[in-house]
């Protein structure tokens, strides 16, 4: 679980186009001005020179991308009856979101201008704002209508909307994808070991409802000729008896499709084949038997506390999950996998920051002595459909104690109102 505190604001810059350049996405479109009715001019039509740039042209989804909307030219003229004074216009806009994510981005400029002489056009302006990105493919960015507002002896208001049926041209594009998701696919074992022929119970979870699941035996990386079939149910499990005839299995995993593969199939759950047959004639077998123990993990703490952001900026409220120790006893092939994925963040008034705003930077080590080396998960996204945090690798014989951590971040938007937002993250070992 995480929370997070916020206070105070600030305002965002744009990037100014290099000169003698016609930067890309620069658009030119006929407009019409409404003049503030206490001005008694008609309205200006004209054109708008503009141009929106995005801070990240391939964002993952739930990321926040800063828009940065310049108007360029318009054809506003100064409403005033005398000259404006610097810094008594205020611009604001929208911007037209289409393609895979539709809707409207609102954006506010600072109050800054220089002066500007009586019935001439208004000045360039530049304002910003951000959105969330919810869907993955190209999404266009457009122009859509400004206001600019002077606030001189009496605060006045001109708005201009594209006068073109279609609207303003598209001046940026940017292309998102989707959050990485985890394979949950497991197998779980009655038993860890058998005589040749005996059947083992074999629960598999984590499969899409109603898929035809395979349960095999494996020996190494390879397939034995123990199989049997089954189909999962509406929460995703199948249970079914595996015979064990084949002496070389060593383990047993669980799969979609015509073949096992590390996407649609579960890692090997270890199995022994005991072999009791009779000693020959004047000597006697001696059989001893290792037990395989448990995968299993512990957790410090219940709770994990972000830093702070300040109200108004955003940005990064850093922390540690409780440090994870796994504990491997289970002997033979079969390596393990630790994933986590996290809920939306809800704070007052039912307010959320989506839960792939979170990101780790994980990490591993094993204890001396542990026969499986340790790879942390890569830096990225949590979210809710979950990441991999560490895992070990299928080998002849694994084992060992581990040590997992990881850093988080929390990505505040700007102006998230200001309280405590909590979440829950779960840790899945298999």
């Amino acid at each position: 679980m995480a929370a997070l505190a916020a206070t105070a604001g600030g305002a965002l810059g744009a990037p100014a186009a290099a000169e003698g350049e016609t930067p890309p996405g620069q658009v030119d479109f006929p407009t019409q001005c409404l003049e503030p009715q206490e001005a008694g001019l008609p309205p200006a039509d004209g054109r708008t020179t503009a141009r929106i740039t995005v801070d990240d042209p391939a964002p993952r989804v739930g990321d926040t991308v800063t828009v940065t909307y310049q108007v360029l030219r318009t054809p506003a003229l100064n409403p005033v009856g005398g000259e404006l004074p610097a810094d008594t216009l205020t611009p604001a806009g929208r911007i037209l979101l289409a393609g895979a994510q539709s809707g409207e981005v609102t954006v506010v400029g600072a109050r800054r201008n220089d002066p500007v002489p009586a019935g001439t056009p208004l000045p360039a302006v530049i304002m910003t704002g951000t959105f969330t990105v919810t869907a993955p493919g190209e999404i266009t960015l457009a122009p859509g209508a400004y206001s600019l507002h002077t606030g001189h002896l009496v605060d006045l208001d001109t708005t201009c909307t594209a006068a073109a049926p279609a609207g303003a041209p598209v001046s940026a594009r940017l292309t998102a994808t989707g959050l990485p998701t985890a394979n949950l696919r497991t197998v779980r074992l009655a038993a860890a070991h058998g005589r040749p022929g005996a059947g083992v119970e074999v629960t598999a979870v984590g499969f899409p409802p109603g898929a035809a699941v395979t349960v095999a035996g494996r020996a190494g990386a390879a397939q034995t000729a123990d199989r049997v079939r089954a189909t999962a149910d509406d929460l995703g499990t199948a249970v079914v008896e595996l015979p064990v005839t084949d002496r070389a299995t060593t383990a047993v995993i669980a799969y979609e499709g015509a073949a096992w593969s590390a996407g649609r199939g579960s890692g090997p759950a270890a199995y022994t084949v005991v072999d009791a047959a009779p000693p020959t004639s004047g000597t006697q077998k001696v059989t001893a038997t290792v037990e395989p123990g448990a995968l299993g993990m512990t957790q410090a703490g219940e709770e994990i506390t972000l830093g702070t952001v300040t109200y108004g900026d955003g940005g990064a409220a850093p922390g540690r999950i409780g440090t994870v120790t796994v504990t491997d006893a289970r002997g033979g092939p079969a390596g393990w996998s630790l994933t986590g994925k996290v809920t939306d963040f809800t704070g007052p008034g039912g307010i959320r920051i989506p839960g792939a705003s979170l990101s780790w930077t994980p990490s591993c080590v094993a204890a001396p002595g542990s026969l499986s080396p340790c790879t942390p998960g890569s830096a990225g996204v949590v979210g809710p459909q979950g990441a991999l945090l560490a895992a070990t690798p299928d080998a002849p014989l694994v084992g060992g104690t581990f040590t997992i951590d990881a850093a988080v971040t929390l990505h505040v938007p700007p102006y998230t109102p200001p309280g405590a937002y909590t979440a829950v993250l779960t840790l899945t070992l298999s």
